[in-house]
């Protein structure tokens, strides 16, 4: 898979499945254990009456345990009353499911067809499984107004960082997948926060542990190997710009800073990096509004042009303050009202006019502006509980050196105290690191990402049985 084919959602076709009459329970049969389709529902007919179960549902409705039956179905119908007999209401629950499919079915002489979303890249394989039924797969124009689902990649990098995203929304269709740039701005801000180079070797070990299935509780995490791979080499490499191992033990040299002795500068740091970030969100809703709605959208959108446009303006500003360049503020001041105007006017559109509209609009301005600089505040979090970090190692390692030169039973202490303290920091730290983290990507960046929400792809998927009933 390419990677610009990670920054887009699975591509879905709008299809139509076709079977003669008679076979259409094997074809949906063959669906159903592929599931790789999602139906339409068809709407209710006022002027036909809701058909009645079929064998299997009425069978299945008769066993008291029936209901509580994982489903699944044969190759071929089966023979309901073996099935019974044999216990299988597996099949049994399966092949209600196929009598209730198949009710949906649009029939036109000896053709039934259905009609649903399915992957693009599924179609072959689907199409050769279902053509010795007699079945095919035709590709049909998408309707207009109605949203293709979104299904997001489950290959490479992007699958590992997925559920980051999928736990905040459902990505629209149109947007670009953000899974893969969402774990990585993720991994650099845990980093920052839990900048230690023992710790984040540690974590590159249980990740390997995870992969590798060593250990049964971190076997359940193999799924997340990769999230907790970057996460450990994050921390690695701030830790070795801090010059932090297992605490300030003079292991390694300071690279950069010693965060207990130069916070100010580290607090800047972090606004610094809370601002590319932010300006990378920004892009990043530009690009989703135009592909929702062009480019009046992503003009007038605060969270596309107009923001953005806002957010550089202020930056010119205050770096013509810190450079002592009034032109570049006159300017800053320009751009920034640009970006106000066009802002304004997106949430005046968005109130829906009107005399009430521009109250409205107004006071979600001064909302937006308010709300912006706290924002990039709120990045400094990356420099505070990056100090907590350090500053409770170092009280470890003050402990430990205090006590390991006061004889042999002192010396057994401070290797508790150093074990005990750094396992302590380690689950503390690295639980604060992760919560931060997620909080300012949710709250900072994926406020400006994402406009709406999408509507997940939900497949029907019911596994085929070998075994005879």
């Amino acid at each position: 898979m390419r990677w610009r084919d990670a920054l887009h959602p699975v591509t879905m076709e709008r299809v139509a499945l076709l079977a003669p009459r008679e076979a259409l329970r094997d074809v949906l049969a063959s669906v159903a254990d592929e599931g790789t389709v999602e139906f339409d529902v068809a709407p209710a007919d006022a002027d036909r009456a809701t058909p009645a179960a079929g064998p299997a549902a009425l069978r299945l409705q008769s066993l008291a345990a029936g209901t509580a039956a994982v489903a699944a179905v044969a190759p071929t119908a089966p023979d309901l009353d073996r099935c019974e007999q044999t216990g299988r209401l597996d099949l049994i629950a399966g092949e209600a499911q196929l009598e209730r499919r198949a009710t949906q079915a649009v029939l036109r002489g000896s053709v039934a067809a259905e009609v649903g979303w399915m992957p693009s890249e599924a179609i072959p394989r689907l199409a050769e499984r279902i053509a010795g039924a007699g079945g095919a797969v035709v590709a049909l124009p998408r309707p207009a107004g109605v949203d293709r689902p979104t299904l997001l990649s489950n290959a490479g990098a992007a699958r590992e960082f997925g559920p980051l995203v999928e736990t905040y929304a459902t990505v629209p269709y149109a947007d670009v997948d953000p899974s893969l740039l969402a774990g990585l701005t993720f991994i650099v801000m845990f980093g920052m926060m839990f900048a230690d180079v023992g710790h984040g070797a540690l974590l590159v070990l249980a990740a390997i542990a995870a992969r590798r299935g060593w250990s049964a509780p971190l076997g359940r995490l193999r799924r997340y190997w990769l999230f907790l791979v970057g996460a450990g080499l994050a921390s690695m490499f701030f830790g070795a710009l801090y010059g932090e191992f297992f605490g300030p033990t003079h292991v390694i040299p300071v690279v950069w800073l010693a965060p207990m002795d130069h916070p100010v500068p580290l607090l800047g740091a972090a606004v610094a990096v809370g601002a590319v970030l932010l300006a990378g969100s920004y892009a990043l809703g530009t690009v989703n509004r135009f592909r929702e709605g062009g480019w009046r959208l992503a003009l007038y959108s605060p969270s596309g042009l107009g923001g953005s446009t806002l957010f550089l303006g202020l930056g010119l500003v205050v770096g013509g303050l810190y450079l002592h360049a009034s032109w570049l503020q006159v300017a800053g001041g320009i751009v920034a009202a640009l970006g106000l105007a066009a802002s304004y006017v997106g949430l005046y559109a968005a109130a829906g006019g009107g005399a009430g509209g521009y109250g409205q609009a107004a006071i979600e301005l001064f909302n937006l502006v308010i709300r912006l600089g706290s924002n990039l505040v709120s990045f400094a979090r990356l420099a505070a509980f990056g100090l907590t970090h350090a500053a409770l190692c170092a009280v470890v390692w003050e402990a430990t050196s205090a006590l390991w030169s006061r004889g042999v039973p002192a010396a057994v202490a401070a290797v508790l105290v150093f074990t005990a303290g750094n396992a302590l920091a380690f689950a503390l730290e690295g639980l604060v690191a992760a919560i931060q983290a997620l909080r300012l990507e949710y709250f900072e960046l994926f406020s400006r990402v994402f406009d709406s929400e999408g509507r997940p792809f939900r497949p029907w998927h019911v596994p085929m049985s070998t075994s005879e009933a």
